[in-house]
C-alpha cells in the first residue's frame, strides 16, 4: 500500500479548563488539567493512520519522557516512527492549551525539538520509498516544509499543506502545493476575505484556487468549501452535532480528507468525509 509522509510536530499538550480564558494580568482558577498527544503533525498522522492510511513520520522529539510518550502514541497507531530523531539539544515540543465553558480554546506552542528536525534527510530516497502523498503543516520552519515540499515534486509525489498557523508563503512554497487546506481566519490571512459563512467561504476558496490547484476552506459551524482551479466551488454544511470540544477538528478533518485522497476518492467524496469525521470529533470529549 502507497504511504503518506507526515512532516511536522510533535507536542507533549497540556490541555487546562476553566470557566474563561485570562485576561492580560488575570488569574483564572481552572477545573481539570490533563495530558495528551498533540501537535499538528502528530495529530493529522493519527488521523489519517485512523482513517486506513499507512503513514510515515518525519520530526524529532528530545530525550525525554514527554518524547518517549510521543512516539508511543505513533507506534501504538501502526505509523512508521523510523524517521523521527530523538535529540539531545532541545527537549520534546509542548503546548499549553485552556479550553473555556463555551467548549473553545486558544493554546501556546513551543516548538524546541520541533526546530531541529533535519532538512537534509529529505535528499534521502528511503524517506520517501513507496510514498504519494507528502502532508505538511506551519508548525515548522519554512524552510524545512521548502526542503521536503520540493524534494516530493521532484518525486512526482503530491504535496498538501495544511496552512496552519497561518503565515506568509513564498513565491517558492506556493508553486509545490498541490492542495492547501485552511481554516477561516487563514484563509482571511492569505487571500483577505473574511469568512463568516458558506457563501464567504466559497469566495475564499475561489480566491486561493487561483494560486493552488485545489483549496479548501474550512468555516467551523458553517462548514466546509473547496476549489478546484477552473471548476466551480462546492460547499458542504456542517454536521448537526453537539458540541463538546472544537480542539484537533481541524486534524481530524485533514488526517482523513489526505486518507481518503490516497484511497483514490475524488475530492467530493474526501471532504463529505473529513467533514463527517470533523462532526464526530467535535461531538465527543476528547481523552
Amino acid at each position: 500500500m502507497s504511504k503518506i509522509i507526515v512532516a511536522g510536530s510533535l507536542h507533549y499538550d497540556i490541555m487546562l479548563q476553566a470557566h474563561h480564558r485570562p485576561e492580560k494580568g488575570e488569574t483564572v482558577i481552572g477545573s481539570h488539567c490533563s495530558f495528551k498527544f498533540g501537535g499538528k503533525g502528530g495529530n493529522q498522522a493519527v488521523s489519517a493512520a485512523k482513517a486506513g492510511a499507512q503513514v510515515r513520520f518525519v520530526g524529532a522529539v528530545g530525550s525525554d519522557h514527554q518524547g518517549e510518550f510521543l512516539l508511543s502514541v505513533l507506534k501504538g497507531q501502526g505509523i512508521d516512527t523510523h524517521h523521527v530523531a530523538v535529540t539531545d539539544v532541545a527537549p520534546s515540543g509542548m503546548s499549553v492549551a485552556i479550553m473555556d465553558a463555551d467548549n473553545d480554546y486558544g493554546a501556546v506552542v513551543v516548538s524546541n525539538a520541533n526546530n531541529h528536525i533535519d532538512p537534509s534527510q529529505f535528499d534521502n530516497d528511503d524517506v520517501w520509498q513507496g510514498a504519494t502523498m507528502l502532508l505538511l503543516q506551519n508548525e515548522v520552519p519554512e524552510a524545512l516544509n521548502l526542503q521536503a515540499a520540493s524534494a516530493a515534486k521532484q518525486r512526482g509525489i503530491t504535496v498538501c499543506l495544511n496552512a496552519a498557523p497561518a503565515r506568509e508563503l513564498s513565491a517558492q512554497m506556493q508553486a509545490c502545493i498541490d492542495l492547501l487546506v485552511v481554516n477561516a481566519v487563514e484563509a482571511r490571512d492569505l487571500c483577505g476575505i473574511d469568512v463568516n459563512d458558506l457563501d464567504s467561504a466559497r469566495a475564499a476558496a475561489n480566491a486561493l484556487s487561483l494560486t493552488f490547484p485545489v483549496a479548501v476552506v474550512t468555516a467551523g459551524e458553517h462548514g466546509v468549501a473547496f476549489c478546484e482551479t477552473a471548476r466551480e466551488c462546492q460547499s458542504l454544511p456542517a454536521e448537526k452535532v453537539v458540541l463538546v470540544s472544537t480542539h484537533g477538528a481541524g486534524d481530524c478533518f485533514m488526517g482523513t480528507l489526505c486518507a481518503s485522497l490516497q484511497n483514490g476518492d475524488s475530492l467530493t467524496q474526501a471532504v463529505t468525509l473529513a467533514n463527517q469525521a470533523a462532526g464526530e470529533h467535535v461531538s465527543r470529549r476528547q481523552s
